[in-house]
């Protein structure tokens, strides 16, 4: 998802052809469409398909859910970066690509870091879409999991509290593996120099 949301970024931030302002505009209104409003030709489409209770088949949601959203971010950062970086590496002698890959992107790391913490944050919490689609006990994702542990007139806390735990270390462990992108990122610009 954010691979794509980094190229995507890229060609809406760096090149003008007909159609972007329209494209832009779609990615925006999905962004702003409730998710239940679609649910159920989603769901319709996802039966006819044979993707119900596979976890290809919710990857395969949570991708077309989230790539418009982190390609607006990464236009954002990318309007953010001089063009004249690029041009620079094109002066000397590097392709469109090759700058992009050594000159932008390594400037753009603490936005792709960003990006993706809120794209994996929001596939790992997410309980609405992965509940409708997951009903078999081998496919059930973390949040789903932990929703069976309400029942019609009890609720398991002791059982709840740890699965929180356990659920939460994947999320603190990314966010420790990108702290420092994400501190530059936030402290660029607040010294000067």
């Amino acid at each position: 998802m954010t691979a794509i949301g980094v190229l995507g970024g890229y060609t809406l931030a760096r090149f003008a052809f007909p159609g972007r302002g329209a494209l832009m505009l779609a990615f925006l209104v999905t962004q702003m469409i409730p998710l239940f409003i679609a649910l159920g030709p989603l769901y319709l489409l996802m039966s006819d398909l044979d993707l119900l209770n596979r976890l290809a088949g919710l990857m395969l949601v949570y991708v077309a859910m989230l790539v418009p959203f982190s390609t607006i971010i990464m236009r954002g950062f990318y309007e953010r970066v001089p063009v004249a970086l690029e041009e620079a590496a094109q002066v000397d002698g590097a392709s469109r690509l090759v700058a992009m890959v050594r000159v932008v992107i390594p400037v753009m790391l603490p936005g792709i870091a960003a990006t993706f913490i809120f794209a994996f944050v929001q596939c790992w919490n997410e309980l609405f879409l992965a509940i409708t689609f997951i009903d078999s006990e081998d496919a059930k994702t973390i949040p789903v999991a932990m929703n069976s542990f309400i029942t019609q007139y009890d609720i398991d806390w002791g059982s709840m509290a740890a699965a929180t735990v356990v659920s939460v270390l994947p999320t603190l462990v990314l966010f420790a593996a990108v702290r420092r992108y994400i501190v530059e990122g936030l402290t660029a610009g607040a010294v000067k120099g």
